[in-house]
């Protein structure tokens, strides 16, 4: 027998394996509230797990009846979609030439990896495909769950020629574990759920948005296959503002806004996900870094540099030989001895700390640097600044005893969320990450630092939500996420206790009492990495950033040529105030030459004529509120470095 307790409901216990299905309908008699409920339930959450109405539920917890309220319900809805999908394709190009790969959840919707004998979707074909899926809806087939024998689950998919299927029960399915499959209709699909009570619990909210190559598993000597990608709703009108940031995020770009205002380019004969910094970009990049080292200074950091490759012995006692080789380039041999690049830089910085003996006295110790890594990502996945192979961590590591583990997390959190309000973002989300099944280090330093991470969000009086048992094996964390200017959250923060490293590396410090001690280490970045960063920023404001930001703070545009020479006097000034600032002195239309300042998303336009000429002064355009009027060049000049003092986002 199990013991659930039902939230809403009270505590109950049943036969184990029962289902939610049959809980319901044995729930029903004694509770109206349910019996009104019972159509709004799409599926369960036991514990930390989604469950469908048919998953059989063999242990005890604590159970929540989902509705399509709940936001755990869209998990459902995109589930069962991507099987709605998969058995459109069978019916319109035949059951015995799609052959299907896999059909997971993503943030927003689902795709499904196929291959299709003699055809190639493209997304002329995607209309198609949604009609067919709507009937399949609107047939409103049961969906069912059976669980089979390892070897009759083999046969079964055998005689399909599901070889795609074969391949996860022979290599990702543990032996032991139930197989399971999923049917509505004559469409079966092996899957572990959950899914919706019948195909017509989905509404048409949903939309197939675009095709892509997949190589099956992701590794590149597997067989291409084709992913179609689509998004799903709830309600219509959650769609199309979906459909609309989608298309505002198009114009958001980063990879073309920052082609066109010649920030950065990703040269494929350098290599892919790997950016080149054009001069406007290196601007930008200055003016965050340099942010960042001031702060980081002011708080008692310490800033280090650490080498871009290190010896193989290195990475094996830090465990990523063992735990991250796939994401690591090659080894080289330099000397018969093998080096890999660095993939982080935390080992680096043990060495830093342990290169001398250290006193509690010294504690804390913050380490950080801005520190260059390399990874190795495949190239299905790259995309412009957001995932590259090599990227800057602003990275830190702090050392510090057990009695100043809370006022580290504290001030920590502090800081990134003051860095990213700097940069103008105000809408956050934080996520604590709990210790999971299989852990390293004892309960106590466990619980010490969860409650410190817990502390420390309460500190800053924002709401969070718990990952329970989402913590690495190493330590718990906080994650803060950014919302952006069309409402797309981006991760940025990090706090992580490692209570893996200190141990592999012997880390201690000698305490009060003579003794070796063991030290907390708290591994934290506050933008992720430099480029990620950037490319947030360039989409957040769409390319116009902050006065601050802005590789070219103002064009000055004379009338005509014989102004050319007063503009030049007004750009000198400026200048040498150290405002970046640049002359069009081009042979075009005064039109033309705002126009192109607009484009090139610089903050500020100054005009000079006969007027301004005569009477010393500029006429001050912005982009956002076009004329503003007529200045001196000194009041023009406090205006401007008032704002990129104060980083003031507006101008």
């Amino acid at each position: 027998m199990i013991k659930l307790n039902i939230e809403g409901f009270g505590e109950y216990e049943f036969e184990d394996g029962i289902t939610l299905k049959e809980i319901i309908q044995a729930l029903k008699p004694e509770h109206k509230k349910l019996q009104k409920k019972e159509k709004e339930i799409v599926g369960g959450k036991l514990d930390t797990q989604i469950i469908d109405f048919h998953t059989p539920i063999k242990k005890s917890g604590t159970l929540k009846f989902i509705t399509k309220k709940d936001p755990e319900s869209l998990e459902i809805l995109r589930h069962s979609l991507a099987h709605i999908l998969a058995q459109a394709l069978k019916e319109l190009y035949g059951d015995k030439n799609v052959h299907l790969g896999i059909g997971p959840t993503t943030e927003h919707g689902f795709y499904y990896d196929i291959e299709v004998e003699g055809k190639k979707i493209t997304e002329e074909d995607l209309p198609l495909i949604e009609e067919k899926m709507k009937e399949i809806i609107k047939t409103d087939y049961q969906i069912t769950r059976k669980e089979l024998p390892r070897e009759e689950a083999l046969h079964f998919f055998e005689e399909k020629k599901e070889i795609y299927k074969l391949d996860i029960i022979r290599h990702l399915i543990p032996e032991g574990e139930p197989v399971s499959i999923y049917a509505q209709g004559d469409f079966v699909d092996l899957c572990r759920g959950p899914h919706l009570p019948t195909t017509g619990t989905a509404p048409f909210a949903f939309k197939l948005i675009s095709v892509a190559g997949a190589y099956w598993r992701g590794k590149e000597g597997n067989p291409m296959l084709q992913r179609i990608y689509g998004v799903a709703f709830w309600t219509e009108k959650e769609l199309k503002k979906y459909l609309n940031m989608l298309e505002e995020a198009k114009k958001r770009d980063h990879r073309k806004i920052g082609k066109e205002l010649e920030l950065f380019i990703i040269d494929e004969d350098v290599g892919g996900g790997l950016a080149l910094w054009l001069p406007k970009g290196a601007i930008l990049r200055k003016e965050i870094e340099d942010y960042w080292k001031e702060e980081h200074t002011k708080r008692g950091y310490q800033l280090v540099y650490t080498p871009h490759i290190g010896k193989e012995k290195l990475w094996q006692t830090s465990g990523h030989v063992d735990f991250y080789r796939e994401s690591m380039f090659p080894e080289m041999q330099i000397e018969e001895e093998g080096y890999f690049v660095k993939p982080m830089n935390c080992p680096f910085h043990v060495e830093i700390y342990k290169s001398k003996h250290r006193s509690y006295r010294e504690l804390p110790i913050k380490l950080a640097e801005l520190g260059t890594v390399y990874r190795y990502e495949r190239s299905g996945v790259l995309h412009g600044l957001m995932r590259v192979r090599g990227f800057t961590q602003d990275d830190a590591h702090i050392i510090c005893t057990e009695e100043q583990v809370e006022k580290e997390i504290r001030d920590v959190l502090h800081l990134a969320l003051d860095t990213l309000r700097a940069f103008g973002f105000e809408d956050f989300k934080i996520y604590l990450s709990t210790r999971p099944e299989k852990y390293v280090g004892d309960e106590k330093m466990w619980e010490l630092a969860t409650d410190s991470l817990k502390k420390a969000i309460e500190s800053t009086g924002l709401e969070y939500e718990i990952d329970e048992g989402g913590g690495a094996f190493y330590g718990p964390k906080i994650d803060v996420k950014i919302k952006d200017a069309i409402g797309r959250l981006w991760q940025c923060s990090t706090i992580q206790f490692d209570f893996n490293l200190p141990e592999r590396f012997d880390m201690y410090y000698i305490g009060e009492d003579n003794k070796r001690h063991r030290p907390y280490m708290i591994h934290r970045a506050i933008f992720g990495s430099i480029e990620r960063f950037i490319g947030v920023l360039i989409e957040h404001y769409a390319g116009l950033l902050p006065l601050w930001l802005s590789p070219v703070q103002a064009k000055i545009i004379p009338i005509s040529d014989v102004h050319v020479k007063y503009a030049q006097e007004v750009q000198n000034q400026l200048k040498n105030a150290g405002i970046r600032v640049e002359v069009d002195d081009r042979n075009e239309r005064m039109n033309k030459k705002i126009r192109d300042a607009e484009l090139e998303k610089v903050p500020y336009m100054l005009i000079v004529g006969d007027k301004e000429w005569q009477t010393g002064t500029i006429s001050v355009r912005t982009k956002k509120k076009g004329n503003i009027g007529i200045m001196t060049i000194q009041e023009f000049k406090d205006r401007a470095l008032k704002n990129i003092k104060e980083k003031t986002i507006e101008i």
